[in-house]
């Protein structure tokens, strides 16, 4: 058997504070004289939050317990630490590229402004990629849960920075909130711009909502989009557009979205031949980072190790990683491949 951390791969689906290491939160919390709930003073090998978010009040829940970690995140070398450590992780997992998903309004008040946050975010990943060989990208994720015109500044910001770093501009938060279209003015911005569209779509919400971020927001990538599984023409049209969609398995199970992990319909999205990069999403709430997405995928869900690679590949090819950056991680899966198991 392939040693999975050795697997060459993207990691495109992961939040700025949701990836904090839950030691880095304890710490953080201690130093800032922020009070964790006992659910978030998380030790090594101790079981993650109790999450379903699938009704108003869970969603509730989850969003409470976020919040309350990313206060903790307040300052400068704070978010260089973050990354810092993000990009680590993703090193020891084997990952050769991170796209990390950020909203900077959350950090305006430690950073002295929309614009020195950004510029903070996109020079501390510059730093994390030179210190630890893990290349780093950025999203800039508007919230849906704020207005629409909050998402077209922070449009016109990212498009200010593009190709500094800035890989693309995504939409988060609950699903089921705002009206989608009305965020396509912010996505056309970012479009001009050369900016990937990723709003997240189809997780608690169902496939209908795949189709409106697709329509609305011309997305390229869709972050979750699982249940396209429930629709076959939608299937058969994310296939077709070659649009990726970065589905988190462990992520699924603990929102509630879905009972098991042998629930989670990655093979029917592969087999309907649509390109599917694994994410992490948020492992400090979740307590499962990228390695554990492909473990589930090997161990629950039967996948062999060629279709392993399959899937690290689509993680590369739908990255906006450097030329060389990807001919290097594609040939290294190549290679992984061809080695003895």
């Amino acid at each position: 058997m392939r040693d999975l951390r050795r697997l060459p791969k993207a990691h495109l689906h992961l939040h700025f504070t949701g990836s904090l290491r839950p030691a880095t939160l304890r710490e953080l919390a201690e130093r800032h004289r922020v009070r964790l709930p006992d659910s978030l003073r998380l030790s090594e090998g101790s079981s993650p939050p109790d999450l379903r978010a699938t009704d108003e009040r869970g969603w509730f829940r989850f969003q409470r317990l976020y919040d309350t970690a990313r206060s903790v995140v307040r300052g400068e070398a704070d978010v260089r630490r973050l990354l810092l450590e993000a990009a680590a992780d993703e090193r020891d997992e084997g990952s050769g590229w991170l796209e990390i998903q950020v909203d900077p309004t959350s950090y305006v008040p430690w950073l002295g402004g929309l614009t020195p946050a950004v510029e903070v975010v996109l020079d501390a990943a510059r730093t994390a990629e030179a210190a630890t060989g893990v290349g780093v990208g950025v999203v800039i994720a508007a919230n849906r849960t704020r207005h629409p015109l909050d998402a077209r500044t922070l449009a016109r910001l990212a498009a200010m920075h593009a190709g500094d770093r800035l890989v693309g501009f995504g939409l988060s938060n609950d699903e089921r909130r705002g009206r989608t279209a009305d965020f396509g003015p912010a996505f056309r911005i970012a479009a001009r711009a050369g900016l990937l569209s990723v709003p997240h779509g189809g997780e608690l919400a169902g496939p209908g909502h795949v189709t409106q971020v697709l329509d609305s927001l011309g997305a390229e990538r869709v972050g979750h989009g699982v249940r396209s599984a429930e629709d076959p023409v939608l299937m058969e049209r994310i296939a077709a557009a070659g649009v990726t969609l970065e589905v988190c398995p462990v992520s699924n199970v603990r929102m509630g979205v879905y009972d098991r992990l042998s629930d989670v319909p990655l093979r029917t999205l592969r087999d309907a031949g649509i390109p599917v990069a694994l994410g992490a999403d948020d492992p400090l709430l979740f307590g499962q980072r990228l390695l554990a997405q492909y473990e589930a995928a090997r161990d629950v869900l039967g996948f062999a190790d060629e279709e392993l690679a399959d899937l690290a590949r689509c993680s590369v090819r739908a990255s906006r990683a450097p030329d060389d950056v990807r001919a290097r991680l594609l040939t290294g899966i190549d290679d992984w491949l061809a080695a003895p198991a």
